[in-house]
């Protein structure tokens, strides 16, 4: 792994796996739309390929002269008033990307999935790459975007394309600059806007655990294989506990039931319909807590050797992050 094209550098997992791979010593050249926000990567040694995922003659540009390429990017919202740009992005665009890969001979291809596409039991055990699961079982238009992708992903690796795939959970830490929805939970969390929590749970791994596991994923993981990173499983009870820990602010005390939650937000989102505004409560995000979204690392420990720290200090790093940039 010498010379590397990386999709999504801007982002939140992307800029974070840039960094590493810097510091691993690999030469970094990045794929970035024209006029797009380059905060996470002022003053990294990264060269810049100005295109987009559905110009492919820009993806041929990127990756000639690589030997390896990460596919991070996406695009990650709960709710948006036009879908088909977002299979657009998701769909089409790794499609494209894959091409441009198998067409330049690449080594290696770490292509970043998430473990919404998983099965998931709902009953609190974790889920693992093994769990079944259909295109039925995808709440809302990103989880459904992201399944396809992960097909896309497994029909090229049928072509002869080395892929290996990972499933990152739910990263925390700093330069969430969008930020994430869970970033923003975090947010709202500061900014003293959250009085209640619903009983769900999540996969919490810190944002640079997960970066060095995409790199794991290029030197050990077996190729067609699907690798779960992530660590601690939590309940958002837990996670705002570890909050008011970290930031000395209260933990909301009110558990909500669920229904009218869920009924709040199908409201919500037939306004949201009509304004093209984003609603205040997402359906898919409302809909996507009526399970634990636990999962199991264990085939990323022992065959890719990830490593994670405290999930705590994660915690802290973002909350220090969001404070010292202005978000709270």
């Amino acid at each position: 792994m010498n010379k590397v094209f990386v999709t999504g550098a801007t982002g939140f997992i992307g800029a974070c796996l840039s960094r590493e791979l810097l510091s691993f010593g690999c030469r970094v050249r990045v794929l970035t739309r024209p006029g797009s926000d380059r905060r996470n990567l002022a003053g990294l040694d990264v060269e810049f390929c100005e295109g987009d995922l559905l110009d492919s003659e820009s993806l041929a540009r990127g990756i000639s002269g690589c030997d390896t390429l990460f596919h991070v990017a996406a695009d990650y919202r709960l709710w948006t008033r036009d879908p088909s740009s977002m299979y657009a992005v998701n769909v089409g665009g790794t499609r494209a990307v894959l091409e441009a890969a198998l067409q330049n001979g690449v080594s290696r291809v770490v292509y970043t999935s998430s473990v919404g596409t998983l099965g998931n039991p709902g009953d609190g055990t974790p889920g693992t790459e093994e769990t079944p699961v259909s295109f039925s079982d995808m709440v809302g238009h990103y989880k459904k975007s992201k399944f396809l992708a992960e097909r896309e992903a497994e029909r090229f690796i049928q072509r002869g394309l080395p892929v290996v795939i990972v499933n990152p959970s739910t990263p925390v830490g700093p330069h969430d600059i969008k930020p994430t929805p869970t970033g923003k939970i975090i947010v709202d969390f500061l900014n003293r806007k959250m009085p209640a929590y619903l009983d769900t749970g999540l996969n919490l791994i810190d944002v640079e655990d997960c970066a060095r596991g995409h790199i794991l994923a290029a030197l050990h993981g077996r190729v067609g294989e699907k690798y779960i990173l992530g660590n601690v499983n939590l309940t958002l009870r837990d996670i705002f506990s570890l909050l008011e820990e970290i930031s000395g602010l209260p933990a909301p005390r009110l558990k909500l039931p669920y229904t009218p939650i869920l009924v709040a937000a199908y409201i919500n989102e037939g306004i949201s319909r009509l304004t093209g505004r984003e609603p205040l409560i997402p359906l898919a995000g409302v809909q996507m807590a009526g399970k634990h979204m636990f999962f199991d690392s264990s085939k990323a420990v022992q065959e890719l050797g990830l490593t994670c720290g405290p999930v705590k200090g994660a915690l802290q790093k973002a909350v220090d992050w969001f404070r010292s940039e202005g978000y709270a």
